[in-house]
């Protein structure tokens, strides 16, 4: 079980249009295509799963609606402007929390506002930040001294004292053990429910993508095309024995060509 309801949240997250964007990494000089005219349209404050097999370009669409690198083709725009670099209102959380050991976990999740010189002022969102994630007690800590899922906790601290509109999520979950991660699992809801902003996860879980998001996007191989879109208007929490939840997955995993 993921999730207890909340009180409803009025989206404050941001409305990402990707249109006909396609990209390729360069290898040697050569082009390898990686995304193929993906079009694609998220709602405010919406929830939204990617899945599809390794290396289809999944990371890439990410960095790409981060500002990290301009598409080969199409275009992104955020709230109807053009993507042009990156902005603190668009963060990408990755799987390693990336943390700087000479800090603490204040330290690292300061990191932002240090960098744009809101800090001073600003004391406030670190603790805001580092009480929504369940970090108070660990302020002074070291990465060092923390487990696996405390230090992705402070990467996701690190994201929200920023205040983002649109959170990109980049498999955060995938080297955690079992327990830890059905636990963030349930904290990623909660955040997103709090919160009211856009979340995209990137993810090679089908069960994860069905419990968390509420909207699935299903890409081919490389170069990457939509196969599905699938509407997941399950209420939370969701249970993973749900037999809608299960039929759903028997669906992705099918399209995967893992029906079998």
């Amino acid at each position: 079980m993921v999730a207890a309801p909340l009180a409803p949240v009025t989206p404050r997250g941001a409305a990402l249009d990707i249109r006909t964007v396609s990209h390729a990494f360069r290898i040697k000089g050569a082009p390898l295509p990686v995304l193929d005219r993906i079009d694609l349209t998220i709602e405010p404050g919406a929830f939204v799963a990617l899945l599809g097999p390794s290396g289809c370009g999944k990371s890439t669409l990410l960095r790409l609606a981060a500002g990290l690198e301009p598409p080969d083709a199409g275009r992104l725009d955020l709230d109807g402007a053009a993507i042009a670099g990156p902005d603190p209102s668009r963060l990408l959380v990755f799987q390693d929390p990336t943390l700087y050991p000479w800090r603490t976990v204040r330290g690292n999740v300061s990191l932002g506002l240090e960098a744009r010189g809101l800090l001073r002022h600003n004391r406030h969102r670190v603790d805001a930040a580092l009480e929504r994630v369940g970090l108070s007690g660990f302020a002074e800590a070291y990465p060092h001294q923390l487990s696996g899922g405390m230090a992705q906790r402070t990467a996701l601290a690190r994201a929200l004292v920023n205040d983002p509109r649109l959170l990109l999520l980049d498999e955060p979950l995938g080297k955690l053990d079992a327990l830890t991660r059905l636990t963030l699992q349930g904290e990623l809801v909660r955040l997103w429910q709090e919160t009211g902003l856009t979340a995209i996860l990137v993810t090679h879980d089908v069960e994860e993508a069905l419990v968390l998001a509420q909207r699935v996007i299903v890409l081919s191989d490389r170069p990457a095309r939509i196969r599905a879109d699938i509407a997941n208007d399950a209420p939370y929490p969701r249970h993973r024995d749900d037999p809608d939840l299960i039929r759903r997955r028997r669906e992705i995993l099918a399209i995967l060509g893992h029906d079998a």
